[in-house]
């Protein structure tokens, strides 16, 4: 019983802590939120050269959107490329070369370019692309992302003005936020990130990470730093931070926004996160005694270790779960210290009242989804611990790429794509959990009262995250059914 108290504790300790460090990074994006940075007056023939890339994996339903909005970047045209990289190994190629084509004919340079396999993953189509390519300054967007035109004209200043500023990011907008429920408590969640904890990271002397996408790149950074690396899931996080330590800066910019589409589907989603988290744990693995040995000041080094360890708290809710039952039968849970975890509570919620209040006028009706997201944020932790498991294995991961549908409205559809993500052993996981946190819950109200909401928490994320994921796979199922009725009934094949 010894062990399963110190694992109790531990894990209490480690949510806490996790919701502790959101509550300081909400005090110092107070403290910082109106240290605006000036865009640099520049002009036109000082611009350098700008290879702007667009990785693509299977992304038919989006790409063509990606490559037009590229090619509506307002820019020198002399002192700009675009380059598609494409690993495709379904029809996604027909559409990016039509697309390409297009671009093309209104005069801009467009690079098409295919690997004959996909090492690398996206690390490893980004640096064949730089290769291939002898431009100052690097842009990367995703396929699911529509950039505004004037993206590099608010961006590129910047690094005139500092020459060691290696990264400017810019801040995720969300394309359908009002599509479902479901999309308007992502878009809740990646405001918090971006307008608070990014902010916050950033002015407050803290080293941030590039996102993935959205962000543009010194050439020279990215070499000086050892280039793009293909043995993290987080190849962003990955050269962010080794740029940091290396000496480079980063700048952020939340008032320069790039819209992008948020996934409407449970599995999607899970997956999406997933990959985050493994390649989060990954990049912590990698390094952690390298953060610790580094010049970094010891607050930059605290933080930099809750930041890649920030996933390590879905684990420690599995262990606070199932520890909780046995210990409160046993009679041992009244001495342990419960109060700890009301500090996780307050983090959050705090956080995203600042980003939406920061972002929009009507913050209070947007924060009604917030218990949503709070429903969410338990149900994923069973597909995150399993996620986190595989950051610590040594074994080399597979970069799952996030599918998108091209929905931008309700009148959106994602049943009838071929992009769907099929139903994995998480999801018996989490109905697994839901009983058992539903059962502890009952146990609760006469054993210890004050566990009852968190065991409600617990059940409802697992079986709404769970239900979800089988009633949008049983939709997905009779649409494709349908449409092989209707093939079947005209006498064309699927």
């Amino acid at each position: 019983m010894i062990i399963l108290q110190a694992l109790y504790v531990i894990s209490a300790i480690t949510v806490s802590l996790l919701g502790l460090n959101a509550l300081i990074l909400s005090l110092i994006y107070l403290r910082h939120r109106n240290d605006d940075t000036p865009l640099p007056g520049v002009r036109a023939t000082e611009l350098p050269s700008v290879l702007v890339q667009l990785p693509v994996y299977n992304e038919r339903d989006v790409v063509e959107r990606l490559i037009e909005a590229a090619g509506r970047l307002d820019y020198p045209r002399d002192r700009l490329t675009i380059q598609v990289l494409d690993d495709s190994t379904d029809d996604t190629s027909s559409v990016v070369a039509l697309a390409v084509e297009r671009v093309r004919a209104s005069g801009i340079s467009v690079d098409y370019i295919r690997r004959v396999a996909r090492t690398g993953f996206k690390a490893g189509a980004l640096a064949y692309g730089l290769e291939q390519a002898n431009a100052d300054l690097v842009a990367v967007f995703d396929a699911d992302f529509v950039p505004e035109p004037d993206f590099l004209r608010r961006t590129i200043p910047h690094f005139l003005e500092d020459d060691r500023l290696g990264l400017v990011q810019a801040r995720w907008g969300h394309l359908n936020r009002d599509y479902s429920i479901f999309t308007r408590a992502q878009a809740l969640a990646l405001d918090l990130h971006f307008v608070v904890e990014q902010t916050a990271r950033h002015r407050g002397g803290l080293l941030m990470n590039f996102a993935g996408t959205a962000g543009v790149w010194r050439r020279s950074c990215i070499e000086d730093s050892g280039g793009w690396h293909t043995d993290t899931l987080s190849e962003d996080i990955d050269l962010s931070y080794r740029a940091q330590i290396a000496g480079w800066r980063c700048l952020y910019l939340p008032d320069v926004v790039a819209p992008a589409e948020l996934t409407p589907v449970m599995m999607a989603f899970k997956r999406q996160q997933a990959r985050w988290a493994t390649g989060t744990i990954q990049c912590l693995r990698k390094f952690w005694f390298t953060i610790i040995r580094s010049n970094l000041t010891i607050r930059q080094k605290i933080e930099a270790s809750i930041h890649l360890g920030g996933y390590l708290m879905h684990p420690a809710m599995i262990v606070l779960l199932l520890t909780t039952l046995p210990l409160m039968l046993g009679g041992w849970l009244s001495q342990l210290p419960l109060g700890i975890l009301s500090l996780a509570m307050f983090g959050p919620p705090l956080a995203c009242v600042l980003a939406q209040s920061r972002l929009y006028p009507d913050w209070l009706r947007r924060m009604a989804y917030f218990p949503l997201l709070m429903v969410i944020g338990f149900g994923i932790s069973a597909s995150n611990t399993v996620a986190v498991a595989r950051g610590f294995s040594p074994r080399p991961q597979t970069f799952h790429r996030t599918p998108k549908f091209h929905i931008r409205d309700r009148g959106g559809k994602w049943a009838s794509s071929i992009y769907q993500v099929p139903l994995d052993a998480t999801v018996g996981f989490e109905l697994f959990l839901a009983v058992y946190a539903g059962a502890t819950g009952i146990l609760a109200i006469k054993l210890a009262p004050s566990l009852v909401p968190f065991m409600a928490l617990y059940a409802l994320g697992y079986f709404c995250t769970a239900g979800l994921s089988l009633w949008q796979a049983r939709t997905a199922r009779r649409m494709r059914l349908s449409k092989r009725r209707t093939w079947s009934l005209s006498g064309h094949k699927p």
